[in-house]
């Protein structure tokens, strides 16, 4: 597998050998501090099965990171010192990277969750070990240690904007550069209803932005933070990094709102697509703090990780991927007007079926259904209403063809 890089008309990714690459990711935040390799090994074949080919991670993770030890017992650093990484469990974190390569997948590699950097609001105590001196040495330090990993992306941040410690994060940035050479790909993992291009679009070492449209709303329009994202110049990828999460109480009030299912990650992913996204971030609530019976739940997850692999949103993400990928997503160009013209196929989402209501001018155009939950095609007619009526859940892709 090649190194990543933007493609050449700067919207999209694509490998160093120029194969277009659709980014389709899991959210493992705890993957390095939580699970032993024979665990490691399970999930990440399970979602390379399932057709992901990221999985995002955090090597100094935000769960007692910095305190408990991994499976092995091995903390990252002694005595909390960023200057000095234990050996032992950066040996762990290099055998998982080099695992989710043989299995096909790229590691978006988080150095540090960002409550090392700075504290939150809502945090009671502080995790806070880095400065703009030992950032800068920590990011040449890692930065030379997978310089070598085709299979990596850099991805500063996790969960924290940078306002009042973006001198850290820019030292962070520039130590790594300093020993990877530009070689992998960079990006920043921001807090809230956020985008990386809020604080950082000018930055150089910013390649793609990242942006969390987050967990508090059903249907909230992860859409116009991508469009927004695409009128920006210079002209950079952009891809939803954290959506609401699978089986995660919304706005963290179950008994109130329920909890996001199968068709919210469904929407939240195709909105973000067809709107312009270099690819998408799944997220499951129970698998990123990789859940067991041993480890007390965070925001009210309430499954364990190895049931939760197998939900219905994570099987659909493949099916959305194989669907971009069958349509030559490189060439495609998000569309939301209603006048068609000048084009020789097209993709309409309906989030809630209903009909699609768009002109097609000149010659008579082809039309199928695809069923984002199963991958199966059918044929249209000249019709535009999509099968089941118009209800919340019963969304349709219409493929229109010329």
């Amino acid at each position: 597998m090649g190194q990543l890089r933007v493609s050449a008309d700067r919207r999209y990714l694509e490998t160093a050998e120029g194969k277009p690459f659709f980014w389709m990711a899991d959210t493992a935040w705890e993957l390095f501090h939580r699970l032993n390799r024979e665990d490691a090994a399970l999930y990440l074949k399970t979602r390379a099965g399932q057709g992901f080919n990221v999985v995002q991670a955090v090597v100094l993770a935000e769960l007692d990171g910095l305190t408990v030890g991994n499976a092995y017992g091995e903390a990252p650093l002694v005595d909390r010192d960023p200057s000095r990484p234990n050996e032992k469990y950066f040996a762990h974190v290099d055998w998982v990277i080099a695992e989710a390569g043989r299995q096909g997948m790229y590691v978006a590699l988080l150095p540090t969750w960002g409550n090392k950097v700075v504290q939150a609001s809502w945090e009671k105590t502080s995790d806070v070990v880095f400065n703009k001196e030992n950032a800068r040495a920590y990011g040449r330090w890692i930065g030379e240690r997978y310089r070598g990993a085709k299979n990596v992306v850099w991805v500063l941040g996790g969960d924290r904007n940078p306002e009042k410690v973006l001198q850290v994060w820019r030292a962070m940035a520039e130590g790594i550069r300093d020993q990877d050479t530009g070689r992998h790909l960079m990006t920043y993992h921001p807090n809230g209803h956020a985008s990386s291009s809020t604080f950082l679009h000018q930055e150089t070492w910013l390649d793609f932005n990242l942006l969390q449209s987050g967990h508090s709303v059903r249907d909230k329009k992860n859409d116009e933070m991508i469009a927004h994202d695409r009128g920006l110049q210079p002209v950079k990828p952009v891809i939803d990094g954290e959506p609401r999460y699978e089986n995660h109480p919304v706005d963290w009030k179950p008994e109130l709102n329920g909890w996001f299912d199968a068709y919210d990650v469904r929407r939240a992913a195709y909105s973000a697509v067809f709107a312009g996204a270099a690819g998408h971030t799944y997220g499951c609530h129970d698998v990123w703090q990789m859940l067991e019976k041993k480890f007390a739940a965070v925001g009210l997850a309430r499954g364990e990780w190895k049931s939760s692999l197998v939900l219905d949103g994570a099987r659909q993400m493949g099916v959305m991927k194989k669907l971009m990928e069958s349509r030559g997503f490189l060439k495609l160009k998000p569309g939301p007007g209603l006048v068609l013209t000048g084009v020789r196929s097209a993709m309409v989402y309906l989030p809630e079926g209903g009909a699609a209501r768009i002109l097609t001018p000149g010659k008579k155009a082809k039309l199928r259904w695809f069923d984002p939950r199963t991958g199966q095609i059918s044929g249209a007619g000249q019709g535009m209403e999509a099968p089941g009526g118009s209800k919340r859940g019963n969304d349709w892709v219409l493929l229109v063809d010329w």
